[in-house]
């Protein structure tokens, strides 16, 4: 999904009506970077990105991110960087979580 320059982007109602295990799509341009809106029920796989950091920032229920040392739990309104070649995964933590992820534009995804 994308969306119009100089138009409001309601979160709340574009995941409203999203019943996938995992969608993730791009809501917003900027720059090199873009803005992508992910709503999941289960466990995104172990990677990571030698050419970008990531930026989490959860919006509904609460995301685990799963690095190699710890378990970063993030509540509503809270948000984490994610340096680039850290090796980490997402999941959500209970049935559902909706995260906004600021990420470059030409982001590369390297399974380990």
């Amino acid at each position: 999904m994308k969306t119009t320059p100089l138009t409001p982007i309601d979160i709340n109602e574009i995941t409203r009506s999203i019943t996938d295990r995992y969608a993730n799509f791009t809501v917003a341009e900027l720059n090199d970077h873009v803005v992508r809106l992910s709503v999941m029920t289960e466990s995104y796989h172990w990677h990571y990105h030698p050419n970008s950091d990531e930026t989490f920032m959860t919006v509904e229920g609460i995301l685990l991110i799963d690095l190699e040392t710890e378990t970063i739990e993030l509540l509503p309104g809270q948000l984490f960087t994610i340096p680039k070649n850290i090796v980490h995964r997402t999941r959500p933590k209970g049935e559902r979580s909706v995260n906004i992820t600021i990420e470059h534009s030409q982001l590369e995804t390297v399974n380990p």
